[in-house]
């Protein structure tokens, strides 16, 4: 490949900033400051082709995506997209700004001290931004219903009913009469806003379960559907956040990237570890913990598990069932030491990704076999 120049960009909405780092010197040239416009970028690339040398430029995965990874492969360059929390940083380190950053990011380059993330594809993250505009539709759907019950509750008005949000309940809200004309606008704006983000969610679900069927990455989803406590959407959302399963060597490796694994912090004798690092993926940790509440249940083939694993191999469903027997027992037997219900559901979900990671891997090796 011969020599490198290391190109850092600091990205903007607006602006890119940038410094190059030759290999074999110990400088760091400032480059300066362009629109982030792809005639700009396009000028600066063929200028730094100038030298001759291999170009590999550096910027911090971030709120622009990855549109500039992809035009820079586009000119035949390569781009790597760096994880911002894994960027060294000197303790001592107390000023920072644009030319700084890219500096920084153009030596550690060359030092090969940055760690890269997976791009995703063009399909994998179409997929995942319709996933995370249910989940956008779902978090407004808990604020409105908090807001309309801490509405209610400001006026004394308590459903007596067991459960909100049923048909009881419903009925109820359309009893409820206030006496002047503004609260009755208030109460009436409330439940309309209740009722549009669960007609939301349930518009993106139907769109999700109609695009499923043409995403390459389907018969993976059916393979962690086969794992009790998924169903189709948060396997879909696993895969479409996860992408290829096969870039993780070993199943703690995956452990690590949801942040499962235990904190430490020990030197010398003394060793201390602590909580979860919650490093990584929130949102397959959140939907890790979510399904290892299945374990309290009994490790039956029931009639569900056997429609959700209906398209799934032979050798999948073998690893879904010592999913359940193993996390069941092992449920039990933290739950019999009187440790916290949540720490033990924890400790699942730790287990409960090393299948997910199993499945995902005998997944993908029968796509390859497949499409031999």
């Amino acid at each position: 490949m011969g020599m490198i120049n290391h190109v850092g960009i600091d990205v903007h909405m607006d602006r890119l900033t940038a410094a190059v780092a030759a290999e074999g010197s110990k400088e760091c040239v400032y480059l300066g400051e362009i629109r982030h416009e792809q005639p700009a970028i396009k000028r600066m690339v063929l200028d730094l082709k100038k030298s001759r040398r291999h170009l590999r430029f550096y910027y911090e995965a971030g709120s622009c995506g990855y549109a500039l990874y992809r035009y820079l492969t586009q000119l035949g360059v390569e781009c790597v997209v760096v994880a911002p929390s894994l960027i060294p940083k000197k303790p001592g380190e107390r000023i920072k700004n644009d030319k700084r950053d890219a500096r920084k990011l153009a030596r550690l380059g060359r030092a090969g001290e940055l760690t890269a993330i997976a791009v995703p594809g063009i399909g994998q993250e179409a997929m995942r931004d319709l996933i995370r505009a249910r989940e956008d539709a779902v978090r407004f759907s808990v604020t409105a219903r908090q807001q309309l019950l801490s509405f209610l509750l400001r006026h004394g008005q308590r459903f007596s009913g067991k459960t909100n949000w049923t048909w009881a309940f419903y009925r109820w809200l359309e009893d409820i009469k206030f006496d002047t004309a503004e609260q009755r606008v208030v109460l009436q704006n409330c439940v309309d806003a209740v009722g549009f983000a669960k007609k939301r969610i349930e518009i993106l679900e139907e769109q999700i379960r109609e695009l499923l069927p043409d995403w390459p990455a389907k018969p993976i989803v059916d393979a962690l559907m086969a794992l009790r406590g998924f169903d189709v959407i948060s396997a879909a959302t696993i895969v479409a956040e996860v992408g290829d399963f096969r870039r993780f060597s070993s199943a703690p490796e995956f452990m690590s990237y949801v942040g499962l694994i235990p904190s430490e912090y020990s030197s010398g004798n003394s060793i201390k570890r602590g909580t979860i690092t919650k490093c990584g993926n929130r949102r397959v940790r959140r939907l890790l913990i979510e399904g290892s509440w299945a374990a309290r249940h009994a490790p039956y083939k029931t009639k569900h598990w056997k429609r959700k694993a209906q398209n799934a191999s032979e050798a999948v469903c073998e690893i879904a069932f010592k999913a359940m027997r193993r996390l069941h027992k092992r449920y039990y037997r933290l739950a019999a030491r009187r440790k916290e219900q949540c720490k033990v559901v924890t400790a699942i979900a730790r287990e409960f990704a090393g299948f997910v990671w199993a499945v995902g891997i005998q997944a993908h090796a029968e796509l390859e076999q497949c499409a031999a």
